[in-house]
């Protein structure tokens, strides 16, 4: 027999947008279910910079001074080769935050860090190995989810459901949402190579003849991002690793003596560049986030800012009173106001974007 569960909300997705959205409800005093398919976080090659204005939000959290205490790496500056040329790129020291720099962490580290706080509420539940397979509905209206799980399958039924599961989204498909593609001429190839002392500093990449080389200090490796044309990396794989090897070497050539570290096409992943958005992000029950709701480009990071920051900027009405199945409701996940129903108090708050059915 199929076990059934009840809440206010579920979310699909414990990435950083699912799980940023559980905390923040949670600490609201929403009783909240995340779902996450996987065993646990660790998935290498996620976008794990975290910039001043997401450090800016952790420290208005009461998070920041816990968070550096994290193993991490801090980058004030950014420099690249651009035809053998250095060049500034960012300057993140005239910033007006409280952290003048961007934070590198691995995803897994920090999704580990903000549900560990998260699970400090008693109203935030982390289910792993929950994968949402499909949707429940009353006539139009999202009633709940159904998920597979070790123990069969599960349903869960609530007065919100939050899609934040990913680009290959089940919810904003299940839900009937529309998307729009936008064309994107590139993918990537992630890939790791060992660093040496006497490398040289941090540096956001290589451009070269309008080609590029990301490179990213990850302590005792560099996290290697070799942009190539959209759809071609069968191409470049059937023309052999030592090609790809030298492909590298021709933008950094200190790497000359290790690159031959990548002797197996499994130690490369493609980055299926996508830039997209719904249509509409929500229909009555469901609001889909993150890169459920719009895919963006990873150039620099501002697809990890939105996955980070837009949960902290959903303000959510919901009265004591409250009938499910109508909206808006009223939450101001950061500040903590009291949810009286009252928007009047809300639009004073900084944190606040209202979302309404």
């Amino acid at each position: 027999m199929d076990e059934k569960l009840q809440t206010r909300c579920v979310i699909a997705g414990g990435g950083p947008a699912g799980i940023m959205a559980g905390y923040l409800l949670a600490r609201a005093g929403v009783p909240v279910i995340v779902l996450e398919k996987h065993a646990d976080f660790f998935r290498d090659f996620r976008g794990d910079t975290i910039h001043p204005s997401s450090l800016e939000l952790m420290y208005e959290l009461g998070l920041l001074d816990e968070f550096l205490k994290q193993p991490h790496q801090e980058v004030r500056q950014l420099r690249a080769f651009v035809n053998g040329h250095v060049v500034p790129i960012a300057d993140f020291t005239k910033l007006p935050t409280h952290c003048k720099f961007i934070a590198f962490m691995p995803q897994w580290d920090f999704l580990n860090f903000l549900s560990a706080h998260a699970r400090a509420f008693p109203s935030f539940q982390l289910l792993m190995q929950h994968e949402v397979v499909n949707l429940t509905f009353d006539q139009q209206r999202v009633t709940g989810v159904r998920a597979k799980t070790p123990r069969g399958e599960l349903e869960i039924r609530a007065d919100l459901i939050i899609g934040a599961d990913g680009r290959h989204s089940i919810i904003q498909t299940r839900a009937g949402l529309k998307r729009e593609e936008f064309g994107v001429a590139i993918d990537v190839l992630w890939m790791r190579i060992s660093k040496k002392k006497d490398d040289p500093q941090q540096t956001l990449g290589f451009f070269q003849q309008g080609k590029l080389l990301v490179l990213l200090d990850r302590g005792d490796y560099w996290q290697c991002g070799f942009v190539i044309p959209k759809g071609g990396f069968d191409a470049i794989k059937a023309r052999g690793l030592q090609q790809l090897q030298k492909a590298i070497v021709s933008f950094a050539a200190f790497l000359r003596d290790r690159v031959a570290e990548l002797d197996d096409w499994s130690k490369i992943k493609l980055l299926t560049v996508q830039i997209n958005r719904l249509r509409d992000w929500c229909r009555d029950g469901l609001l889909c986030i993150g890169d459920s709701a719009h895919a963006m480009s990873p150039a620099g990071g501002v697809a990890s800012i939105s996955l980070f920051r837009t949960p902290s900027r959903l303000l959510i009405c919901w009265p004591e009173n409250c009938e499910p199945v109508r909206f808006p409701w009223t939450i101001c996940a950061t500040c903590r106001r009291a949810a009286n129903g009252r928007r009047d108090s809300f639009r004073r708050c900084r944190f606040s974007f209202i979302v309404t059915w």
